[in-house]
């Protein structure tokens, strides 16, 4: 819980997430604007041969691509600051210990301590990960 946190290190944490979570609504606005600017769809429908149409296709994914993972992101941050909110922050979701102040500078959204995390990431590897 937030006990291990000194208050001075909970608001860093919090005002930390907040920017965060302003620059990646920002970035993904952007993108969609962007997006329409560059009219990918008209792009794709003008091109004459099979390379012309790959490549088109290629920036449309990768546009989706990345605001994907600036949403989902912003979903993860939403819920640090969620559990921020009802004092649920800084406890490890699979164990129920005290994840590391040292840890959750260095990546805010964690919601598992590091003995965890990386049973978690030997058991589901490869499970769910965008690819390309």
């Amino acid at each position: 819980m937030t006990s291990t946190l000194s208050k001075q290190q909970t608001e860093n944490l919090r005002q930390l997430l907040r920017e965060r979570h302003d620059a990646l609504r920002a970035e993904v606005r952007d993108e969609l604007l962007k997006s329409d600017d560059e009219h990918y769809i008209d792009l794709a429908g003008l091109v004459h041969d099979a390379q012309d149409e790959s490549v088109a296709d290629l920036l449309i994914n990768v546009n989706l691509s990345l605001i994907d993972t600036h949403l989902t992101e912003l979903r993860e941050i939403e819920q640090a600051l969620q559990r921020l909110e009802i004092g649920d922050y800084g406890r490890c979701v699979d164990c129920g210990q005290t994840i590391a102040p040292a840890r959750l500078a260095a990546a805010p959204v964690t919601r598992r301590c590091v003995e965890c995390q990386a049973r978690y990431e030997r058991t589901h590897s490869g499970y769910g990960g965008a690819s390309l």
